[in-house]
């Protein structure tokens, strides 16, 4: 059947509402999912997530003590020079300025100039301030990047293209300044990880440097209180070395008038040519002491300090502050470096995870192209744009899966290098104050090894003087005396020594130190 011209209009009328009605209903579909990932897209910049671990600090090792078998609170006493019974105090802090218990101004005077001079300490400072400036350049991610731009360039355009040439010219300038503006929302965490893993570096930095510090104060204490003790056993080989030589000329004077034997003799002028080998070692130690003294406070050798030092003008420390095992993880510089490497390793993992992930740039410029200068940002030059850049890793040979394990193996690394740090923390600890201990035993052996050597030769002279005992009696009593003072000067060195080293061990008082502390953030 045939239809109408009129049917047909209508027919194309209704069909053409139904097709503007579906197109209407398709736009305002668009408009809403526009909508709705647009609000999604927001919600994301804004919230944000930052993939990988979040650190959590170690737990302190839970143990009761340093060593085994519980030490005495007080160690043995000794009727000398340096004898004092020490007192282990658990639990009592430890002075930031602690080799000052040693009451010796040339000492006191010595570090502070170390601690000024000394290069590399200073170079860990140093150190420290670069990483502190990482940290605070890291933080420019977080804002959007605004760069201007200005080109200005004189162009001539090929006839053969363009038919109509500019201005009735081809050659003619072009002056084009813009502002652009560029900014990588963190939509993972990429940005906050990196700011993390920084931060965390720079912590390790700085531990590193009062670690140095802590070294740097307690070799100074330990080149003063050896150059002390060298000094005095120099003295006291000098001392059996005119004894033995007495002694030989006086078996020589027996030997022509027939009283001695070319034995005795032999065996004398053996003995004499032994303790006379042993001095240069000494003597060689002492300049060495002294030229480490020099370097330690910054200069050269030829410029050692004009401090000297002598054991009798140190004083040794009675009360020992000793941290509780609990606390000493939180005070140790070596155990809190490792511990920010291993923060730092932990948001390595997030770094390597985020950058298997999408990324967003959004980037915006405007700017104005005229064909003279005088024409710059005026009506009809402007121009701007807008852009959104999605990116995705797709597909790098399994190089970002391999990065990532590779983030999470580095961070058991670190976590078990963490806990050799601690283990050795706690040794250390632990084999200052049984050597504490055991010096004390020492010194006080020594003493008594001294004080019966200084009677015998006392006994000695009085035989002398009676006629019951020769001279070489008296010279034998003195040369078992001025040995057992050499035992004795040793044995006073090892107290002093292992005392600075307690300090050291127990993380050398630095958060007692007003320029060392730092709030958390290292500020």
């Amino acid at each position: 059947m045939k239809k109408t011209w009129a049917e047909v209009l209508a027919k194309i009328e209704e069909t053409r509402d139904g097709e503007t009605k579906k197109v209407s209903s398709l736009a305002n579909s668009l408009r809403r999912n526009q909508l709705f990932f647009g609000a999604a897209l927001a919600s994301l910049l804004m919230a944000g997530c930052a993939v990988g671990p979040d650190f959590k600090k170690p737990a302190a090792p839970d143990v009761a003590d340093y060593t085994a078998k519980p030490l005495s609170s007080t160690v043995a006493s000794a009727n000398v020079a340096g004898g004092e019974a020490q007192r282990f105090s658990k639990g009592s802090d430890i002075p930031g300025d602690w080799w000052t218990l040693f009451h010796s101004r040339p000492l006191n005077d010595l570090i502070e100039h170390s601690l000024a001079n000394n290069p590399d300490l200073k170079a860990a400072q140093a150190a420290l301030t670069v990483a502190h400036e990482n940290v605070l350049g890291q933080r420019g991610v977080y804002f959007p990047s605004v760069s201007a731009d200005f080109s200005a360039t004189r162009q001539k355009t090929a006839g053969t293209i363009s038919a109509t040439p500019n201005n009735g010219e081809f050659l003619y300038n072009l002056f084009t300044p813009q502002v652009s503006v560029s900014y990588a929302p963190d939509l993972f965490g990429l940005n906050r990880r990196t700011t993390e893993s920084i931060k965390a570096q720079e912590q390790s930095v700085r531990f590193q440097m009062i670690a140095a510090q802590i070294t740097l104060s307690t070799n100074v204490v330990a080149a003063a209180v050896q150059e002390a003790s060298l000094q005095a056993q120099i003295d006291a080989t000098h001392q059996l070395i005119d004894i033995n030589t007495n002694m030989v000329q006086i078996l020589q004077r027996q030997l022509a008038k027939g009283y001695a034997s070319g034995l005795d003799l032999a065996a004398q002028e053996s003995q004499l040519a032994q303790v006379t080998a042993t001095l240069p070692p000494l003597i060689k130690q002492l300049v060495q002491e002294r030229d480490l003294l020099a370097v330690l406070v910054g200069k050269f050798p030829s410029e050692a300090p004009a401090e000297k030092f002598d054991l009798s003008n140190l004083q040794l420390p009675q009360e020992l502050p000793v941290s509780l095992p609990s606390v000493l993880v939180a005070q140790r510089p070596d155990v809190l470096q490792a511990e920010a490497n291993m923060h730092a390793a932990s948001a390595q993992i997030g770094i390597a995870t985020a950058n298997r992930l999408p990324n967003i740039a959004l980037t915006a410029n405007a700017g104005s192209s005229a064909l003279a200068i005088g024409q710059v940002f005026k009506s009809g030059t402007g121009f701007w744009g807008l852009g959104a850049d999605l990116t995705a890793p797709i597909f790098q040979g399994g190089a970002l899966l391999h990065q990532e394990r590779a983030a999470k193996a580095a961070y058991v690394q670190a976590a078990q290098q963490y806990r050799s740090t601690v283990l050795s923390a706690f040794q250390s600890v632990a084999d200052t104050l049984t050597a504490l201990d055991q010096d004390a035993e020492g010194l006080k052996a020594a003493g008594a090894a001294a004080d019966a050597a200084k009677r015998t030769l006392d006994l000695s002279q009085r035989q002398l003087q009676a006629g019951y005992a020769n001279e070489l009696s008296l010279l034998s009593a003195e040369q078992s005396y001025q040995q057992a003072l050499i035992s004795l000067i040793q044995a006073q060195a090892n107290r002093y020594a292992d005392t600075a080293a307690l300090f050291q061990a127990l993380g050398g008082g630095w958060w007692n130190r007003a320029e060392l502390v730092q709030d958390k953030d290292g500020k």
